[in-house]
């Protein structure tokens, strides 16, 4: 079988991040010169384990990127995937007030900006559905996430709905709706919340809906009907992690 192709961590918050976090998965290192003040640090590490490392023109790293948002700086890491949830359910699901779960939100900048925003609220893991329209950890997600990926614990369920209700005896899941829900400070309060934020253009699932007892809606204050999911997504973890 082939080996997972690596990923390419990118921008100064993503790469500090990962040089902090998981030093020990970092191949290579490539940076321009307007970064060179920033990466000596991180060259050293890389001289001292005897890793390439090397300054190179904007364009090349275009090309090293994959695109050109690299902020001048680029690693190369052994790929991480989101762990299946282990049957022991592990207490950090429940050690913040708010645990959020994808399920199908397919665009990687969305879910980025969602776990960067989870993680600037204080969530410690969140959870992806195995919707096959589900992102899952690409270049672009550890890009949009400023190196928040970094601290948090990702997990992928293959039976959210099921998990859900498995859950509901720690948490308290409550569903993101377009309409249907109550405003977030009518939500019960007393133990964290488990967030569900669906697909970007038909919600979440049907079953994931089901499997919630609560819902929970933004009510518009203009002519415009909703948010972006990771818009909503940032106003949520914040009115419920309160």
């Amino acid at each position: 079988m082939r080996s997972p192709d690596p990923q390419r961590i990118t921008g100064p918050n993503a790469v500090r991040a990962l040089f902090t976090r998981r030093p020990e998965q970092v191949g290579r290192l490539f940076y321009t010169p307007e970064m060179e003040q920033f990466a000596i640090p991180l060259a050293r590490y890389m001289a001292r384990h005897r890793l390439p490392y090397r300054m190179v023109p904007s364009e090349e790293l275009d090309r090293i990127a994959g695109t050109p948002h690299h902020n001048g700086i680029v690693a190369i890491a052994a790929p991480r995937r989101a762990l299946p949830m282990p049957e022991r359910l592990p207490d950090v699901l429940w050690s913040a007030a708010v645990l959020p779960v994808l399920d199908g939100v397919g665009n990687p900048h969305n879910m980025g900006a969602i776990l960067r925003s989870a993680v600037f609220f204080g969530a410690k893991a969140a959870v992806i559905s195995a919707d096959p329209r589900q992102a899952d950890l690409s270049d672009a997600v550890f890009r949009t996430s400023e190196g928040a990926l970094e601290h948090l614990d990702l997990f992928r369920v293959e039976d959210l709905p099921g998990f859900l209700r498995r859950v509901t005896g720690r948490l308290a899941p409550v569903v993101a709706t377009a309409a249907d829900g109550v405003p977030p400070a009518q939500l019960p309060r007393g133990k964290p919340f488990a967030l569900v934020l669906g697909n970007e253009e038909h919600g979440p699932t049907p079953a994931a809906i089901a499997a919630c007892p609560l819902r929970v809606t933004l009510p518009a204050r203009g002519p415009v009907e909703s948010l972006n999911v990771s818009n909503a997504a940032a106003v949520l973890l914040h009115a419920l992690g309160g």
